[in-house]
């Protein structure tokens, strides 16, 4: 059945501000090509958005920048406001951002809870977002999207108690959602690093991938056509448990040690990284490894191709499970590795598995999380400020 003209006119609209957001600034006579509406109809729908305050005139092109055709229409940025948080063991990180993702304050914070306790340890967390909103002179923040290691219930989109990982994680969840008039998302952070990829990153050619993440933990995000797939309980890419070869043991429900965390885990490729003289070990890390593999030349390579090999067989196993056609090493580590660390993983992959699989390095690196944190708060902003209204 065709579209009546309201829900014509709605459609017409979504799409129109999804090329504004997309492209930046438009004309008219630009949306009427990008849109296939005639001239009249773009007018209308210029109006419309104008009326309900979405757009509005931000410059002139055009060789003689001026008169009606040469106005350039732009999302009104202010009109929302978001905030993305990258929830670590450590500490986190906080970005304020307009409707349009651009950053207008941002701020890391250490945190200890095991000094200052779980309540603490939240109160610290939300007083640096509270601030860092009113530093980009933000009074109410529409929506704030959460990056955190550990379980997401795909039922509630909460985030689980988890062995290991700091209590005031899940608190801190919590208290956004009491105190602030907002929309508050929690996602898993090897997740919204593969959302980032796909849309800003290693991956904008793909809609079926895996994010193998190398941090302080290793796991995975499996994007399959076009979208992530949790599991039934949100385990999902829990690669850390994956039993694998190389290992000492194997690992149990509460301690990933033994599993495919113990061959690339941070801790694990840092005490590769020392075995072979690039480090100290246990204090070096992952990255730092890699980048001092690197930049010692042949020196270096004996580690590369060590490291390598530690990875491909997680990659393997994910690859005869789902049979992605690509991988991307994600985290600190996969980027500080680029080209020379996916190559030499591609090849000893490529011997381990009939399977043909693209390795790339992810292009984000350790901001992956954050950027994608802040897209999940974009879309929901979007999803809010851009639906038709009666």
């Amino acid at each position: 059945m065709p579209a009546s003209p309201s829900t014509a006119r709605a459609i017409n609209d979504r799409f129109a501000l999804k090329l504004l957001q997309d492209e930046g600034p438009l004309t008219a006579a630009q949306l009427k090509t990008l849109t296939g509406l005639s001239r009249p109809s773009v007018a209308d729908l210029v109006e419309r958005l104008q009326g309900a305050g979405l757009i509005t005139v931000v410059g002139e092109a055009g060789a003689q920048r001026r008169g009606p055709n040469a106005r350039l229409y732009g999302i009104v940025a202010d009109r929302a406001h978001l905030a993305a948080l990258d929830v670590r063991t450590e500490g986190l990180s906080v970005v304020v951002a307009d409707l349009l993702g651009a950053t207008l304050a941002e701020a890391t914070l250490p945190i200890d809870a095991d000094v200052t306790g779980t309540e603490p340890a939240v109160e610290q967390a939300v007083a640096l977002l509270e601030r860092t909103a009113r530093e980009a002179g933000v009074r109410r923040l529409h929506s704030i999207g959460i990056g955190a290691p550990g379980l997401i219930d795909p039922a509630t989109g909460e985030l689980r108690a988890t062995t290991g990982l700091p209590a005031w994680h899940r608190r801190l969840v919590a208290a956004l959602q009491e105190r602030l008039p907002a929309t508050v998302l929690v996602e898993n952070e090897t997740n919204l690093a593969a959302v980032a990829e796909h849309r800003l990153g290693a991956a904008r050619d793909r809609d079926t991938f895996v994010l193998l993440w190398l941090g302080r933990g290793v796991g995975a995000a499996l994007m399959l056509d076009g979208r992530i797939r949790r599991g039934v309980s949100g385990g999902a890419g829990e690669v850390g448990f994956l039993p694998v070869p190389g290992t000492v043991g194997l690992p149990s429900a509460t301690d990933c040690g033994g599993g495919f965390h113990s061959l690339a885990g941070d801790a694990a490729i840092g005490e590769l990284a020392a075995l072979h003289g690039l480090g100290t070990a246990g204090t070096a890390s992952g990255a730092a490894g890699v980048r001092a593999a690197l930049a010692a030349g042949p020196r270096g390579e004996a580690f590369l191709d060590a490291l390598a090999g530690h990875l491909a067989v997680g990659a393997a196993a994910v690859s005869a499970v789902l049979d992605p056609g690509c991988v991307v090493l994600g985290g600190e580590t996969g980027h500080a590795g680029g080209a020379a660390l996916a190559d030499r993983v591609a090849g000893r992959l490529a011997a381990m598995s009939p399977l043909r699989t693209e390795v790339r390095a992810g292009e984000l690196g350790d901001g992956a999380v954050l950027r994608g944190a802040l897209l999940a708060a974009r879309d929901a902003v979007q999803d809010d400020v851009f639906a038709p209204r009666s």
